[in-house]
């Protein structure tokens, strides 16, 4: 099992910024991606980005490409996103996530997740 935490959520004005952060323990071998999700009031979860652990690449949605940024700290089995020039669509519960194997993209493939983060943009 692995045991997932987000933190850094808050309220912001439009344009601002803001660092989530993802505290990974547990069976942390057994996983190879991290992603970060977030659903919306009357939304579904959608995908926003994602790492592969030991190389480092990262995948974006297009809505947030070039202002989220995904990072990770091997040491730290922590990961991180970055977000600037926050808009108000921004607005959602962010929620960590990780898995082992490909498809990036879809919540189903994802095994592990957090509680989720509020972020609340202001315009």
């Amino acid at each position: 099992q692995v045991q997932l935490v987000e933190s850094g959520g808050g309220f912001v004005q439009a344009g601002g910024s803001l660092r989530l952060s993802c505290a990974a323990s547990g069976r942390t071998d057994s996983i190879n991606v991290m992603g970060w999700f977030r659903q919306a009031p009357g939304k579904e979860r959608e995908f926003v980005a994602a790492i592969t652990w030991s190389s480092g690449n990262t995948y974006y949605t297009d809505s947030v490409r070039g202002r989220f940024t995904i990072s990770r700290d091997n040491a730290k089995n922590t990961m991180y996103l970055q977000i600037d020039i926050l808009k108000p669509e921004d607005t959602a519960v962010y929620y960590c996530a990780a898995k082992n194997g490909r498809n990036l993209f879809s919540t189903t493939t994802y095994p592990y997740w957090g509680q989720g983060t509020q972020v609340t943009v202001s315009s």
